[in-house]
């Protein structure tokens, strides 16, 4: 008998009650400052996962030996942001409820503002660590406090001061760079002080945001704000692994888009880095 095939991450198969880690995607880009499609990225790595392998040469480690659950994408309104970061928060927060870890696939960068949200709600505690080209610390952007131009900021209202770690940063105002003096803890360009702040942070919980644009545009241009002079991939596999060793509480991977490389080939490299994390977080 036929039975119908349910397009997974990597034939994710595995059902809810077994899985340890659960993905889900959000597909919103409603407050992109300059390039919009990020909408399509989970869609899109969904798809091309299956052109993939399984394992991993880095780890010696293979998907398909670890309990993985996708829930799909997440429906969610592209004209009201607090309607679309609604459904995010309770997702993760049925999944952290359920004893489970959130992974995220995004969408524009304030999505992960609906996770941190319910993070925040059963880890008073939390600590985020940010990998990005830009800072994301403004106050708003075009009159707007809800963007993906501000989401650490408003991560920052939730947290305060001294939680929030950040590497790869080249882009920003002048504003946002003197701001992180004293609020934040920059890092910028690279990956110098990642063990540190693991070490400074030590068991607390995390949350490890990942925006593909830490990368340089020579590994990952399909995206809607490329910034030259970031990282290698090899770079930043070795800043996950790194970061595995924290106590992660939930993770995302957000402003993939698809549309600005037809070759697919940022596709394929944010697929790499999404086995990576899961294999290091399984």
């Amino acid at each position: 008998m036929l039975k119908r095939i349910e397009e997974t991450y990597f034939d994710c198969y595995c059902g809810y009650e077994d899985a340890r880690i659960v993905l889900f995607g959000a597909p919103f880009d409603s407050t992109t400052s300059f390039r919009p499609g990020t909408r399509f990225a989970s869609k899109a790595m969904r798809g091309d996962s299956f052109g993939l392998e399984t394992y991993s040469p880095w780890q010696d480690k293979d998907l398909a030996d670890y309990n993985v659950f996708d829930a799909g994408d997440l429906t969610l309104s592209i004209s009201n942001t607090e309607t679309a970061l609604s459904p995010i928060e309770e997702t993760a927060r049925t999944i952290i409820k359920d004893g489970k870890l959130p992974f995220m696939i995004g969408g524009e960068h304030l999505v992960t503002l609906g996770a941190l949200r319910a993070a925040r709600d059963f880890y008073p505690d939390l600590h985020i660590i940010h990998f990005d080209a830009h800072a994301d610390l403004r106050e708003s952007y075009l009159g707007e406090s809800l963007s993906h131009a501000c989401v650490i900021r408003r991560a920052w209202e939730i947290l305060g001061d001294g939680r929030i770690h950040q590497f790869g940063i080249r882009s920003g105002e002048r504003a946002e760079f003197q701001w992180a003096k004293t609020h934040t803890r920059l890092h910028h360009f690279n990956f110098e002080g990642l063990e540190e702040t693991l070490a400074e942070i030590g068991g607390a919980p995390v949350y490890l945001t990942l925006d593909l644009d830490v990368l340089d545009p020579s590994v990952l241009p399909g995206t809607g704000t490329p910034e030259p002079g970031g990282v290698c991939f090899a770079e930043l596999i070795r800043a996950i692994e790194i970061v595995s060793r924290a106590n992660i509480v939930g993770c995302d991977i957000v402003e993939l888009c698809p549309v600005y490389d037809q070759s697919g080939a940022s596709t394929a490299v944010a697929l790499k880095i999404l086995r990576e994390m899961l294999l290091y977080l399984c």
